[in-house]
């Protein structure tokens, strides 16, 4: 906060550490120190450092660090690069051939729900993936690592930086309040968001 503050001092910053400061540029920086705390603890390799970047509320700049050291970096309207190469996201057209990533969330009874919703899932697409870190999963379907990404319960510095690598891509990125007041991210390659959307919907999920 102090580098950021030094350079943009009327910029806005908020973090999931309790760094909430207003602004008044129209600027906001949301930044997740350590995304995928769980997993550094135990030493797992799914966690970044996530800093995003807000114009008037619109993501426009993500830069997410993993723990492989990885830089992915996007800016909305100009590409995405990770350590300098250009990613996209994947080209495949099949649901049923799709790899998907997702989470869970902390809480038990959030769990239990979102296994259900996983259950319905798991027999539509080829296989699922967790990294523990929704940074880590939404720049891998920025770059093709897998092919589309949905989760319930994510806060805004968990998808800030990411959202803009992911549309920065080429891909999309929809955000969708369920009854509970939660929200639904699903972030995939255009061709296939209607279906996974579809699918979530089968599942018991709002999605429009």
């Amino acid at each position: 906060m102090e580098g950021i503050l030094a350079t943009r001092p009327n910029d806005a910053v908020v973090g999931e550490e309790g760094t909430d400061r207003a602004g008044s540029s129209g600027v906001r920086w949301v930044v997740d120190p350590l995304d995928g705390t769980a997993s550094y603890v135990l030493g797992y390799p799914g966690y970044a450092v996530s800093i995003g970047v807000e114009v008037d509320g619109r993501p426009v700049i993500g830069v997410v660090i993993d723990a492989l050291g990885r830089r992915t970096e996007g800016v909305v309207g100009q590409g995405a690069v990770r350590d300098g190469r250009p990613i996209r996201p994947s080209t495949r057209s099949s649901l049923e051939a799709a790899v998907l990533a997702t989470g869970f969330a902390y809480g038990p009874e959030q769990r239990v729900g979102q296994a259900h919703v996983l259950a319905h899932v798991v027999g539509r697409v080829a296989n699922i993936r967790r990294s523990g870190s929704a940074a880590c999963d939404l720049v891998s379907t920025a770059s093709g690592e897998v092919d589309a990404y949905y989760e319930l319960y994510l806060a805004e510095w968990d998808i800030s930086a990411g959202s803009a690598i992911v549309t920065a891509a080429g891909g999309a990125l929809h955000l969708v309040e369920q009854p509970d007041g939660s929200i639904l991210t699903v972030a995939a390659p255009h061709q296939l968001v209607e279906p996974l959307l579809a699918l979530l919907s089968e599942a018991g999920l709002a999605t429009s």
